[in-house]
């Protein structure tokens, strides 16, 4: 925005600096003319016949004043200078480091030495910032590439299979069609997977008063049968939780984690656990599964879209698109609580999810 010329802060600072200066000089002989020079007699024979009188004073002590008036006008305004550039100084780093960022360059840091004072934390505070958003636009970046790769896929999918068709007539149409309709839902189901974790990341939804174990309850009675048919025990214990948000992004989160929980366990013989309850101002729920032991340096990698270990990628119908727990983390944190993953030493996960409870 285009804003009218005008006087710098240093030049504003240089001139303050100059005129406090000069009202303290003017207020000093101000001082020394009430409480010095007034009780000087005015006669000729002077101060008990030895020291001179009022007029011979004035007239000796008016030009040296005004001579250290501007003495002190000359040095007011040359210190002020200095000194407000000297103070200034950080604030200008911190303005050239703004001006990379604007640039597109966020791995500039200003690094400011010296002591703790407001300067220092105003370029802390910004090297935090310019760290946090570097990160961000890193991770959307990676989000974008991954999302990009992953929908081409079913894309180049399909069209393999027409070209195949269309080359070969005589080949088996309902095999194609089969095969071009699950290509078609995995798509789907990508595309709506990323739309809402977009919904859930821009925190755009009404909140309101939900029971975590009835969404619990609710998401285990949908995957029962996937359990059932892989072999799998599932639970669901605790009491009441109430949270404030969007019934329908809990419930997605919910039914994640129980999903993940059956996916990702044993061929046979696992168990899937899901506890809630009420723990002062927060409601919790837990979810654990048996399984495979997870290595420690997977466990943070998790939560990132498209990111799938090597002991967690599978090549069945519930292989999923890679957004099972980010999805999880994204709604957990547009309701401002927090998720911890927690592997078990026996095998499988602990997933434990906090949120601000609601009377």
């Amino acid at each position: 925005m285009h804003r009218r010329p005008g006087l710098s802060v240093r030049l504003k600072l240089t001139l303050s600096y100059a005129g406090f200066l000069a009202v303290a000089g003017a207020l000093l002989l101000a001082v020394v003319w009430v409480f010095l020079l007034r009780y000087v007699p005015d006669s000729p024979k002077g101060l008990l016949g030895v020291s001179p009188n009022r007029y011979l004073l004035v007239r000796v002590f008016a030009p040296a004043a005004a001579v250290a008036m501007v003495f002190l006008l000359v040095f007011g305004l040359v210190g002020g200078w200095i000194l407000a550039g000297r103070m200034l100084a950080p604030l200008t780093r911190i303005t050239d480091a703004a001006r990379t960022a604007g640039n597109a360059s966020l791995s500039h840091r200003i690094r400011m030495e010296g002591r703790q004072d407001e300067f220092r934390e105003l370029s802390d505070a910004f090297d935090s910032m310019l760290e946090q958003l570097e990160s961000h636009v890193a991770e959307q970046r990676r989000f974008a590439a991954n999302a990009s790769h992953e929908l081409r896929t079913p894309l180049a999918i399909s069209q393999t299979l027409l070209d195949v068709a269309r080359r070969d007539p005589t080949r088996d149409q309902d095999e194609l069609l089969a095969r071009l309709q699950a290509v078609n839902t995995r798509a789907i189901d990508l595309t709506e997977a990323l739309l809402l974790l977009s919904r859930s990341d821009r925190g755009t939804f009404t909140r309101e008063s939900v029971d975590l174990s009835l969404v619990a309850e609710e998401a285990a009675e949908t995957l029962l049968p996937l359990a059932e048919q892989r072999g799998i025990t599932l639970d669901v214990t605790g009491g009441a939780a109430r949270a404030g948000g969007s019934a329908e992004l809990l419930l997605r989160m919910m039914t994640n984690l129980v999903q993940n929980a059956i996916v990702h366990n044993l061929p046979a013989g696992g168990t899937v656990t899901v506890h809630t309850e009420a723990q002062g101002d927060a409601s919790v729920v837990r979810v654990e599964n048996t399984g495979h032991p997870l290595p420690p340096e997977l466990v943070p990698t998790l939560t990132e879209p498209f990111q799938r270990g090597t002991q967690r990628a599978r090549t069945d119908e519930h292989a999923g698109v890679g957004l099972g727990l980010a999805l999880v983390h994204s709604i957990v944190r547009a309701h401002d609580g927090t998720l911890d993953l927690v592997p078990r030493p026996a095998g499988g996960l602990l997933v434990t999810v906090r949120l601000p409870g609601m009377p």
